[in-house]
């Protein structure tokens, strides 16, 4: 399961992250996942609930928004939506010259801590 692989690398930077500015825990994490990684947001969530006990985001959130696959036709310039499938050819005018502008994404946004002076 390469979830696992993805939460550990999240809570690694996320407790480097937390343990600069301070923090005694880790509320939440916040994340954004293209839709073309194949990353299930179940299983990511449950690799986070089993890693997470005994660090400082014990008990934290992960919040993960899942982002679709964009693409852009170089002929046309036409916009659309897309699965890992539908997305070679320009759905507007069949032109093959496409760029990916969204859904390969895999990045921490933010993480919600709590300070010594909060606890």
């Amino acid at each position: 399961m390469h979830e696992m692989g993805i939460a550990e690398g999240i809570l690694s930077s996320s407790l480097e992250a937390a343990e600069g500015a301070g923090a005694v825990r880790i509320t939440s994490v916040f994340v954004t996942i293209g839709e073309l990684t194949e990353v299930s947001e179940d299983a990511l969530q449950f690799a986070w609930e089993a890693i997470c006990p005994g660090t400082l985001a014990e008990g934290s959130v992960l919040d993960i928004t899942m982002v679709p696959a964009s693409s852009r036709c170089a002929d046309c310039g036409h916009e659309w939506v897309h699965d890992r499938y539908s997305g070679a050819q320009c759905p507007s005018c069949g032109g093959w010259v496409i760029m990916l502008r969204q859904g390969r994404e895999m990045r921490i946004d933010s993480i919600d801590i709590d300070e010594e002076s909060d606890a």
